[in-house]
């Protein structure tokens, strides 16, 4: 079982069992059990915050510096100064803001747990710093927020996982029982929540982790890890109602975007991605109990240098399942080796039993308006389950271009008869499948919630529900 499959397994026990898990929690001025309702993120983005979470007017604000003794020193921990003022926050009816002033702050661990009394407004201004040894952690937890409603944070700061060490020590590739490495952010059961203007860079595994959330927004947030960093995924959604992520900026080794079992109602709107692995749904169908996926819109972004464009992926002989009505518009792909890509024989390192196909049936999906260059012969590959062949895919004015020796670009179908409208460059279907992208180079993600990745790619498994599963070299 590689790091992402036990990525999974964790965020099943925290879906079954949230109550136990609660490291050095603080807050929960409400009981754990309060009913919280929905709002509107995306209305949240587009001006004030969702869900009442206060917009930077009124209430009680409370600095970790004038108040709570933190230094911005580099050698402090701010740890008990931030916990402090989360528990007086929590604690507050009205709203209140946490403002982390500029410096540079060390921070060893943070978990932020609701429910509050109040909507809470973190205002990150200057740099936080995580330690760069990863046996200083004893689990992959660095900073996480749980069972919060009316959450918002902003301010132009920075989380940083100095993860440098981190990769160096990444073996999960071909070690079943390898270390799991903190993730920067982990959002765990959010309800209206907005963040804007953050940046998170260098983790030593995913930047940044949404499980559970409901109407959740990200908008100008920032991922920054370099190409050669494993497992370190910029944003990864798992079971979870409402995300969206508008105008940002993410380069990283892994997926820019991947989205677990789980993911319902997920807009990417306006993202650039690369370096990075691109845009992942999946993989789905390696655990018993998925949830479905569906509702997914991914439109006018920009994927560049990158290993894959825009992914939906399945292991075969897998458990059974469904991912529907996911879309992919108006993207533009610059030096893309897979620019669009349908896999259900995803099978990272070849250990897979291919001769059992995938139970999980994909259906209305649609590929449209999808131009620029790929860095590979084979532009687009749909590759469906023998058993549950796809229904419903739709490829309207794709214009993908390869200028390599070996010819122009073409593209591989099996277990799909996509209905076909506008450009279609290179002709699709035109000829039947060879082989599988299955058998990509590199491991794989994977979860309920979560997801593997494959060959190709590389970096470490992922997984979970909510999570996902990806490997070393996953495509």
């Amino acid at each position: 079982m590689g790091v992402k499959e036990i990525i999974t397994a964790i965020s099943v026990l925290l879906l079954l069992f949230p109550s136990t898990v609660k490291p050095r929690a603080v807050g929960g001025a409400q009981p754990a059990g309060s009913a919280q309702s929905a709002g509107g993120a995306q209305g949240g983005a587009q001006g004030g915050a969702p869900g009442g979470a206060p917009g930077g007017g009124g209430g009680v604000t409370l600095d970790v510096v004038a108040q709570f003794g933190a230094k911005p020193d580099e050698k402090t921990d701010l740890s008990q100064p931030l916990l402090n003022a989360w528990k007086e926050a929590c604690a507050s009816p009205a709203p209140s803001k946490i403002v982390i002033p500029a410096g540079t702050f060390l921070l060893s661990r943070a978990v932020l747990e609701g429910p509050c009394k109040g909507p809470v407004d973190i205002q990150v201004q200057g740099t936080i710093k995580a330690p760069p040894d990863p046996s200083h952690f004893k689990d992959d937890i660095w900073v996480m927020f749980n069972h919060i409603e009316g959450f918002t944070m902003s301010g132009g700061g920075i989380f940083d996982g100095q993860g440098a060490l981190a990769w160096s020590k990444n073996d999960c590739h071909k070690n079943k029982k390898c270390t799991l490495f903190p993730i920067n952010i982990r959002f765990n059961f959010l309800t209206n929540a907005y963040i804007h203007d953050i940046t998170t860079k260098d983790s030593k595994q995913f930047n940044v982790n949404v499980l559970g959330c409901k109407n959740i927004t990200f908008e100008h947030f920032t991922v920054t890890n370099p190409e050669h960093s494993l497992n370190t995924d910029g944003i990864h959604i798992g079971r979870s109602d409402g995300v969206t992520i508008l105008h940002s900026e993410i380069k990283t080794g892994d997926d820019c975007v991947s989205l677990g079992d789980g993911s319902k109602n997920v807009v990417v709107n306006g993202i650039s991605c690369g370096p990075g692995h691109g845009i992942s749904i999946g993989s789905l169908g390696k655990f018993q109990g998925e949830e479905p996926v569906t509702g997914i819109k991914i439109a006018n972004c920009t994927i560049t240098n990158t290993m894959n464009g825009v992914r939906i992926k399945s292991w075969p002989a897998s458990y059974p399942g469904t991912a529907s009505d996911m879309h992919f518009e108006d993207i533009t792909m610059d030096n893309v080796s897979n620019p669009i890509i349908i896999d259900q024989q995803y099978c990272p390192w070849n250990q897979c039993d291919l001769k059992n196909p995938s139970r999980i049936k994909l259906s209305n999906i649609s590929f449209k308006n999808i131009r620029g260059t790929a860095a590979g012969k084979e532009a687009v590959k749909l590759f469906c389950s023998a058993g549950f062949p796809c229904e419903g895919v739709e490829l309207a004015d794709i214009d993908l271009t390869y200028t390599g020796p070996d010819g122009p670009a073409i593209s591989q179908c099996s277990n799909v008869s996509p209905k076909l409208s506008g450009k279609q460059n290179p002709p699709i279907c035109a000829a039947p499948a060879a082989t599988s992208p299955g058998g990509q180079a590199g491991p794989a993600k994977a979860s309920p919630g979560g997801k593997a990745s494959p060959g190709g790619q590389a970096g470490p498994s992922k997984a979970s529900p909510g999570g996902k599963a990806s490997p070393g070299a996953t495509a």
